[in-house]
């Protein structure tokens, strides 16, 4: 059996059709039931080829195509860049500085992290937490990361702002030293 739309005049109807082979072996078709006008079925169509599974005894497949969902791609080349730079800079030599604090989390990774965000997309340490679920940053479990923790990273930076600053100018070439301004505690 099959599915047939036949035509008459501008109608168009939708028939159950039966194909069998008459006494000669010729093929031949009988139309076993018309379901009616195509324009006039909407829904009910839906209600017979659901009548037709339970049936038969076959699960219903709303629809016979799987939905395709897309979900957008993280940012990968900017950061990527920033860090080969970053490694290539020797700033990664900053753990060392944050190795002996008192805080339990990565500064260094949490410092590359808001820095890489000013130089890709500015925002505040909250924007900070959105930014991070559209990029890919080598080498770091981002999940993890939370606001807290990057709240403590910018006080162990101000905690140790003169190490941190003699490292970084030993880090970069002399015509960069002018540059160098004192930290200073914010005033909040």
């Amino acid at each position: 059996m099959f599915v047939k739309v036949t035509s008459s005049g501008s109608r168009r109807y939708l028939q159950l059709v039966e194909a069998y082979r008459d006494e000669n072996g010729k093929p031949k078709q009988r139309t076993v039931a018309t379901l009616g006008r195509l324009d006039q079925l909407d829904g009910q169509l839906d209600q017979v080829i659901a009548g037709l599974a339970r049936a038969t005894g076959k699960p219903i497949a709303v629809n016979a195509q799987p939905a395709i969902v897309y979900e957008s791609a993280r940012a990968f080349g900017d950061v990527w860049a920033l860090t080969e730079l970053w490694h290539e800079l020797g700033f990664d030599q900053l753990q060392r500085v944050f190795r002996r604090t008192r805080h339990e989390i990565d500064v260094e990774a949490l410092l590359r992290i808001m820095v890489f965000n000013r130089l890709c997309d500015p925002e505040s340490k909250l924007g900070v937490r959105r930014w991070l679920e559209t990029v890919t940053l080598p080498g770091l479990a981002l999940k993890s990361v939370s606001h807290h923790q990057l709240l403590r990273a910018m006080d162990a930076l101000l905690d140790h702002h003169e190490v941190v600053e003699q490292t970084v100018a030993g880090l970069l070439p002399p015509t960069w030293c002018f540059m160098r301004r004192p930290m200073r505690k914010p005033s909040c």
